[in-house]
């Protein structure tokens, strides 16, 4: 296990990760796909960026969302590669025109 664990509070003073939630440890956003096909376009981007990154989140596809909860199983909560992907997801969901929902 490494010590590179962030507090919640860390995690929302990344650039980028406006609008993630803190839940029991991990990072989660909702993104409002409006359409299926919308929704496999950011999953297949998120998949992408997770390869590139070596560090999988997890993704929950329907219609007409996208659940993503990022988490590092190693320090057995957030860490710094949590922060960066989910600015990268949301970076991504932002040039797919797909908003993230903040209430949800």
């Amino acid at each position: 296990m490494t010590d590179d664990r962030i507090t919640a509070e860390e995690f929302g003073r990344h650039d980028g990760v406006e609008g993630w939630r803190v839940v029991d440890d991990a990072a989660r956003a909702v993104f409002a796909t409006g359409s299926f096909a919308a929704g496999v376009q950011l999953v297949d981007a998120i998949g992408e960026l997770a390869d590139a990154a070596d560090h999988h989140p997890d993704v929950d596809l329907r219609y007409p969302t996208v659940t993503v909860r990022i988490t590092s199983h190693d320090v057995g909560g957030l860490s710094e590669r949590d922060a960066a992907l989910a600015a990268r997801v949301s970076a991504a969901a932002r040039e797919l025109d797909v908003p993230l929902d903040p209430d949800a």
